[in-house]
């Protein structure tokens, strides 16, 4: 028989099967409406029952809604390609691998979850070690359609006669395939390596690295699937954070984990890591260099300690006909004395009325003292302390504080040279007061840090103190999780791109995962950050005393062809090891083209070089330039309207992927960043199959 025939023939055998799921998929959903809609019907025409019954049939009735919900929920999710794979073993028995575990009326298994051992040969086996499968077979589906299979054979001499044995396997296949505009999971084409580092233990810190293209973020997503599904009991309850380093990259990566139905999970960028603000714009590297020091907490604190800009500067109250004053000097030291004691001021302020009472009664003593007089402590400072003009100078003189107050605060170069003295340089004060001082376009992503710094440091009112609030659950919504504020409690946190933290940035991540196990992804080579050792530190400090840590390094770029990672190893060479760079494994003959263009040429050689590619590739087309060009660049492109199309800055084409890139003046991302070629190396290496480099200076490619 012909590989044609033979190829229609496998993948009809399992279309049959694949039929077969899915109609048991329809039983199982309509068992969880029905189940919903018993749930609704609970409790209604309940009014004369006794109040406690009535609480009792409500709670069966949240509970039904919510466990038919997430069943839903997980049933819609994982519909596209629900069955991807098959593993035949020595003893005639095969398995279905898929995105869920599903069995037939009678209990009998029809498909296995990815995520369960009896899978895990799918993604371990080797010919070196089979794990007793003998053909482990990859089928592509389109939504009920099985459109290909494609097989490994791993015990050659064990192949029964009437096994057929189709293509070319799935890995290099997939890697041909277009991107779209969002990640797609991998729980297809996972490889040996990726899959040991998704099954690692939960407990303690697991870190990732390896060069552009070896699948560090899709492996932490589905490690954070993985863990959810072997780990509900430990892990479920309290949730899975996941940071990445841009909105941009967390959109690109938003569909992973919903497709392989898990909804309990947070994704957040680092500007929206605290509640309530989304911080979208990148400081000027020597500017983003300050504000992620340590020397900021420092500075931050001796600011929230200073006197605020609207107190008074003295104080009068007349006791028995005598006028007690306190000045600006007396005032300052009382100051000095409430903050000494280490409270966060929010939660100081009974405090400060005690110290600015025992100021007034010994200046009261005083001048009882001069005139032969005496005078009653106690009384004094109960009759004062309960005076309504008190308490108005006292919340004056000692207000309520608010984390964007002080930073605003700092935008006055006089008050950030106090706050900053023997921290700071002039120029770095110059720098960062005039950025304090115009907040006419927002917060930056680095300011985030600070203002979630502040939040611990002030400590909240105490109006505003609440008893620890449990997760609640809403049926209606299909169980989706709402949390306090500021919630601290995640079960896991994954940190992507975990090189460009800076130390501020990994203490405002460190609180949210204080009893939290750690997934950390990063490659060095690709760091933005100026000071890596200031940065390992304040990394170390986050994952507080987790003893148990474990390092994987994925070696392999699947992203690049061979040619395009070539060009990068070459920019990147004097920045990083040999056995840093990971190996390229797919070659397609077609070479980086570097056109060299006069500056004032640039934007209709953008233009020409985007129309080449978007005829020349049937998915993505990024354009990265330097990240203050981007609003440049975008209107060059008006004209090319095209979902498929997107421009980004440097720093935030972090992760990404694109079918064919446009990098237009590689040398503006070397000058704009402190770490220079690094991020060149990045942009470099974000295409799968084409890349145009535009540039008016050859100085970016090292001399051979």
């Amino acid at each position: 028989m012909s590989e044609p025939r033979v190829r229609r023939a496998e993948i009809a055998i399992e279309q049959a099967h694949v039929d077969t799921v899915y109609t048991r998929l329809a039983e199982l959903r309509a068992q969880a409406e029905a189940m919903r809609t018993k749930g609704y019907e609970i409790g209604h025409g309940a009014g004369r029952e006794a109040i406690f019954e009535q609480a009792s049939m409500l709670f069966e009735r949240d509970m039904m809604v919510y466990h038919a919900n997430q069943t839903l929920q997980t049933l819609d999710a994982e519909y596209e390609g629900l069955v991807f794979g098959r593993l035949d073993h020595l003893d005639n028995d095969h398995i279905y691998v898929g995105r869920l575990g599903i069995r037939d009326a009678e209990f009998d298994n029809l498909v296995t979850d990815w995520r369960a051992p009896a899978a895990a040969a799918f993604y371990q086996a080797t010919a070196e070690e089979p794990m007793d499968v003998v053909r482990r077979r990859v089928i592509r589906c389109s939504g009920q359609n099985v459109l290909d299979v494609d097989d490994d054979v791993l015990i050659a001499d064990a192949v029964p006669e009437n096994m057929q044995i189709v293509g070319e396997g799935a890995l290099m296949a997939a890697l041909g395939r277009s991107r779209g505009e969002k990640m797609r999971d991998i729980v297809a084409t996972i490889q040996k390596e990726q899959d040991e580092v998704i099954r690692a233990p939960w407990r303690g810190v697991t870190e990732i690295t390896g060069g552009p293209g070896t699948g560090k973020t899709a492996v932490a997503l589905h490690r954070a699937a993985y863990l959810l599904y072997r780990h509900r009991r430990q892990l479920g309850g309290a949730g899975v954070l996941v940071i990445g380093p841009s909105g941009v990259f967390t959109s690109y990566i938003s569909r992973v984990l919903p497709s392989m139905g898990e909804t309990n999970v947070e994704l957040r960028a680092l500007g929206e890591v605290l509640d309530g603000l989304e911080a979208t714009r990148q400081d000027p590297a020597p500017l983003a260099a300050i504000k992620g020091s340590l020397r900021m907490r420092k500075i931050l604190l001796r600011a929230l300690r200073d006197t605020p800009e609207d107190a008074p500067e003295d104080m009068k109250i007349v006791y028995r006909g005598e006028v007690l004053r306190l000045n600006a000097r007396e005032l300052d030291k009382v100051r000095r004395k409430v903050h000494t004691a280490g409270g966060p001021p929010n939660r100081s302020r009974i405090r400060a009325a005690e110290l600015l009472l025992d100021a007034l009664a010994a200046k009261a003593e005083q001048h009882a003292k001069d005139d032969g007089r005496q005078i009653d402590k106690a009384e004094l400072i109960t009759e004062l302390g309960e005076r309504i003009e008190f308490h108005r100078f006292l919340v004056v003189w000692w207000p309520i504080l608010y984390p964007a107050q002080i930073l605003r605060w700092l935008g006055t170069e006089k008050r950030l040279a106090s706050a900053a003295k023997g921290l700071l340089n002039r120029n770095e004060i110059s720098m960062l007061a005039a950025d304090f001082a115009d907040r006419s376009r927002g917060w930056t992503i680095a300011d985030v840090a600070l203002l979630d710094e502040l939040r611990v440091l002030i400590g909240t009112p105490p109006k505003s103190r609440r008893a620890r609030q449990s997760i609640e659950v809403n049926p209606e919504r299909g169980g989706a999780p709402t949390r306090p504020e500021h919630y601290d409690e995640y079960s896991h946190v994954v940190v992507d791109e975990s090189q460009d933290l800076s130390p501020m940035q990994w203490r405002m991540v460190g609180r949210r995962g204080k009893y939290a196990s750690w997934t950390v992804v990063g490659d060095p080579v690709q760091s933005s950050w100026p000071d890596p050792a200031e940065a390992a530190m304040a990394r170390d400090q986050a994952f507080g005393l987790k003893t148990t840590r474990r390092r994987f390094t994925l070696r392999t770029n699947y992203r690049n062809s061979a040619e395009i990672f070539d060009l990068a190893a070459k920019v990147v060479a004097g920045h990083a090891e040999a056995d840093e760079l990971p190996r390229a494994v797919r070659q397609t003959g077609i070479t980086p083209e570097v056109r060299p263009v006069e500056a004032s040429g640039l934007e209709a050689a953008t233009q020409a070089a985007v129309k080449e590619l978007m005829g020349a590739v049937e998915g993505t087309v990024g354009v990265i330039t330097a990240m203050d060009r981007v609003p440049e660049v975008e209107g060059w492109l008006e004209g090319l309207s095209d979902e498929r199309l997107k421009v980004v800055g440097s720093l935030d084409s972090k992760g990404l992927e694109y079918d064919a890139v446009v990098l237009v003046e590689p040398n503006d991302l070397i000058t704009e960043s402190t770490t220079g070629r690094r991020v060149l190396y990045v942009a470099l290496t974000r295409a799968t199959q084409q890349l145009t480099v535009l540039a008016s200076n050859p100085d970016w490619i090292p001399a051979a």
